[in-house]
């Protein structure tokens, strides 16, 4: 079955704005899941206008949903200490009683990471800053104590208490570089996401997932697909509908209607219908 989801990037609205939405999207049951994103400038024009910090969103709309399952497409790894990020995924999936899905990425917006100090790195260093961040991330959140040595990350009987309310709380993995990203999808992801031109595209990418797969022995059906959708507020809501099933044909599981301005609840029910068809 073709599932659908809703995005609010935090940037140029207001908190009541994005709140409404989120409230809106929760009583509309075509849309099974919502997410935001993270960053702290925003990614489109103005860049010095306002955005909202991801987690702080997400804990507040944990709290302002009923049904939704929600997450971060996605965190990036060198914002934050994995272990932090850890901490911060168990308690979420609490605060939402079990809808949390933690979403990961090896970062790459450079103005904000260079503004705040934040060391991005070479694509050798953050793909390598990635996997060893995932691995941290994925043993804290799983395991009782963690200790880990790596180039990065070192961690002593490192504890996060209390786990997930999920039993394996899931881990999306953003992105479609061939070499490094999806080999990190196929080792650790349970939900891999891209934004793709085309279902052409997408295909192709897939098909290298499965590869990557094949590599280290897992089953590719484990991990979910989604693909975004940008949606802006004056596109034809059949086009945006679709848009979608061009790509559940070519084997999306979850399309992700990413909203880009302004954020009004009146554009959720006439793309909700005709996604209904």
């Amino acid at each position: 079955m073709p599932s659908y989801a809703i995005k609010t990037p935090p940037q140029h609205g207001t908190w009541s704005e994005f709140l409404a939405v989120w409230r809106a999207a929760d009583e509309i049951d075509v849309f099974e899941s919502a997410w935001t994103m993270d960053h702290f400038y925003p990614l489109t024009p103005p860049m010095d206008g306002p955005h909202l910090e991801s987690w702080a969103v997400l804990a507040a709309m944990a709290q302002a949903t009923k049904r939704l399952r929600l997450g971060c497409m996605v965190n990036g790894m060198h914002y934050r200490h994995p272990a932090i990020t850890a901490n911060a995924a168990a308690t979420l999936d609490h605060i939402s009683g079990g809808r949390f899905t933690l979403g990961m990425g090896a970062g790459w917006f450079e103005p904000e990471s260079d503004a705040y100090g934040i060391k991005l790195g070479t694509l050798t260093e953050r793909f390598d800053r990635f996997d060893e961040g995932l691995e941290v991330i994925t043993s804290l959140l799983q395991n009782r104590t963690t200790n880990f040595a790596g180039r990065y990350y070192q961690l002593t009987d490192a504890l996060c208490e209390p786990k997930p309310l999920q039993k394996k709380l899931p881990i999306a993995v953003g992105g479609k570089g061939p070499n490094r990203t999806l080999r990190s999808v196929a080792r650790w992801a349970d939900h891999w996401d891209t934004v793709a031109t085309s279902p052409g595209e997408w295909q192709k990418l897939n098909e290298t997932l499965v590869q990557r797969c094949a590599e280290i022995g897992r089953t590719p059906d484990e991990i979910l697909r989604s693909a975004h959708l940008f949606w802006n507020f004056d596109a034809d809501p059949k086009q945006l509908a679709d848009e979608a099933a061009a790509f559940h044909a070519a084997g999306v599981d979850l399309v992700i209607f990413s909203m880009r301005g302004p954020y009004e609840v009146r554009l959720l029910e006439p793309l909700a219908n005709a996604l209904r068809g």
